[in-house]
């Protein structure tokens, strides 16, 4: 094992690539598994007027997918590996944004005009509601 003194600091030939991936990673702490609990109470707590996100599934649809214990258990299983992963899908990440004037502007030529009102998948926002919970 390579013990870290400034003498070793100075050493460019100790630190490589390969050297700095063998440090096992730890996590800060253990997150304990989801339940399908914490997502009932978050998805209840959501309005079903909304509008339809990226991923053309409203809160009123996704509420209808999770009433089943099934579908329920596979987003638990989902958020779940994301944590331990540390990984965040790219699908998750979809948004699409849509400007909105601002009324009575005089000039419409500046950003500062306009509402920018960003959608994100549905889906995700649940996971990022629950997560949001435990902190």
């Amino acid at each position: 094992m390579l013990s870290i003194t400034p003498t070793t600091l100075l050493r460019t030939d100790l630190l490589t690539p390969a050297s700095l991936t063998k440090s096992p990673k730890q996590a800060l702490f253990e997150w304990p598994a989801f339940s399908k609990q914490e997502f009932r109470d978050a998805i209840a707590k959501c309005s079903s007027l909304s509008a339809p996100e990226p991923d053309y599934i409203s809160w009123k649809h996704l509420k209808t997918l999770l009433s089943s214990n099934l579908c329920l258990e596979k987003i638990v299983n989902v958020t779940d590996t994301c944590i331990n992963l540390e990984f965040w899908p790219s699908h998750f990440k979809a948004t699409n944004t849509i400007i909105i004037p601002k009324p009575n502007k005089e000039l419409y030529s500046i950003p500062k005009s306009f509402y920018p009102i960003i959608l994100l998948n549905t889906a995700g926002k649940l996971i990022e509601k629950v997560i949001s919970n435990r902190l």
